[in-house]
């Protein structure tokens, strides 16, 4: 079977319910508690995040004069740097079992990192350290809570978990925005430390959420019947899993393809000439389609096929970086682009980690969406470095011309890596442990 098809219902399952008890199931109950409790965590904490993560960019390039290269490497620590400690989290909670206790950790820090932008002032060393301090924050807490939710859905459902989860988390990062402007209007244009205080007091608020709403979910004690005992060796054990192993080479070469956000609406900023007022909008127009879409696009995906989702997102980014120097200009333009950009986000975000779900083991879920997610990081760390240096060298359309060209052979290569047989054609066969029936 292709990997295309991973996370359907197996044929000839008998344990699950019959299509009519599953379809009036999920008329009563879209997702699990767990799920939507988790999505609450993640509306408040990206209320919080996009509040700074908006006017950042404007306030780096434009306020500190940072060039593009620096403001690249920058972007690139926002994301990438710190990936590896996404493994770290990922195997800490598998070890443990005890993933909503790493997940709260690395909310903490992630809230505690907005004072931390306070103290950093104006020297762009500290503002650094303090972001690079922040993505660690989301880099412990990332993989756990992807884990929470798989443990909290069945196997069929997890495209409109995870798109649901995903809608909750882009309703946060469009108000996020909002409440920095509204905060600026009212404490004046040039107040960031009150956009950072309040930025604070918002996270704190999603940790007290988790806390007190979000139940740990465990699956089978590791080393028990049918499951992975969790160790280093078994760890490394995951890349010799075909399935895993080519799972993670697409996600390197998806994340390699990607610039980030803040090099998009500094672009379109820069073509439009638009007054730095707006800039923060800009974001808010990605996420209202990204909210809009999200959820639909996790049914979707669950039902036509989640490979083809995915690629379809990326396909929509080629388009995004095309139109930046394309013939287009005005209303039309910045519609055009925020609604593909927005679509690239809600086909692919959480898709790609339902996409994970049903091949990994059990006991080393969270470590193995870690290590999916660690790939991709640095991959984006890597090309957020080179999309600035080749801004510097080559001026931005060039840049971006070249970046939708390696999204288009990204997505090629992912489409014939995870598109594959074993080469005697039979299929690899159900990953142990993934409760799905899965095979690739």
């Amino acid at each position: 079977m292709y990997l295309s098809s991973i996370g359907r219902p197996a044929a000839g399952r008998t344990d699950s319910p019959d299509p009519a008890e599953r379809s009036g199931r999920r008329r009563l109950r879209v997702v699990g508690a767990n799920v939507f409790a988790l999505g609450a965590v993640s509306l408040v904490t990206d209320v919080s995040a996009e509040m700074v993560a908006a006017v950042l960019p404007a306030y780096l390039v434009f306020g500190l004069s940072m060039s593009p290269l620096s403001y690249g490497a920058l972007d690139g620590i926002y994301t990438g740097a710190t990936a590896v400690l996404r493994l770290v989290g990922g195997y800490v909670a598998d070890r443990t079992r005890r993933r909503k206790t790493v997940a709260g950790i690395g909310y903490a820090m992630s809230a505690a990192a907005k004072l931390g932008l306070l103290a950093a002032g104006r020297s762009a060393g500290a503002i650094g350290l303090v972001i690079a301090f922040d993505r660690t924050g989301k880099g412990l807490r990332t993989a756990p809570r992807d884990a929470l939710i798989t443990l909290s859905t069945p196997p069929e459902s997890l495209g409109r978990a995870f798109g649901v989860h995903r809608a909750m988390d882009s309703f946060g990062a469009f108000l996020g925005p909002l409440v920095a402007l509204a905060v600026l209007a009212a404490a004046g244009a040039g107040s960031f430390d009150a956009v950072l205080f309040t930025s604070f007091c918002i996270a704190v608020l999603g940790v007290l959420l988790l806390v007190l709403f979000v139940r740990d979910r465990h699956d089978a004690a590791p080393g028990a019947t049918g499951t992975t005992a969790v160790s280093p060796r078994a760890v490394v054990e995951l890349l010799r899993m075909a399935p895993v192993r080519r799972l993670t080479a697409a996600a390197c070469l998806l994340g390699f393809s990607v610039i980030g956000d803040g090099f998009v609406y500094l672009l379109l900023q820069r073509r439009e000439d638009l007054a730095l007022g707006w800039f923060p909008l800009l974001a808010v127009g990605t996420s209202l389609v990204y909210l809009l879409l999200a959820a639909p696009i996790g049914a979707l995906a669950d039902r036509v096929g989640r490979l083809p989702v995915v690629l379809g997102g990326y396909a929509a980014l080629t388009g995004v970086y095309l139109l930046l120097f394309g013939p287009l200009h005005g209303w039309p333009l910045l519609i055009l682009v925020l609604g593909l950009y927005g679509v690239f986000y809600a086909a692919t975000d959480g898709v790609l980690m339902a996409l994970a779900g049903p091949v990994l083991p059990a006991g080393l879920r969270t470590t193995g969406i870690a290590l999916i997610q660690t790939g991709q990081a640095l991959a984006y760390l890597a090309s957020s470095v080179l999309f600035g240096l080749a801004w510097e060298l080559w001026g931005p359309e060039s840049a971006s011309h070249v970046a939708a060209a390696v999204v288009a052979v990204a997505v090629l290569a992912t489409a014939l890596l995870l598109n594959v047989r074993s080469d005697n054609g039979s299929d690899n066969g159900p990953i142990a442990g993934d409760g799905a029936g899965a095979t690739v």
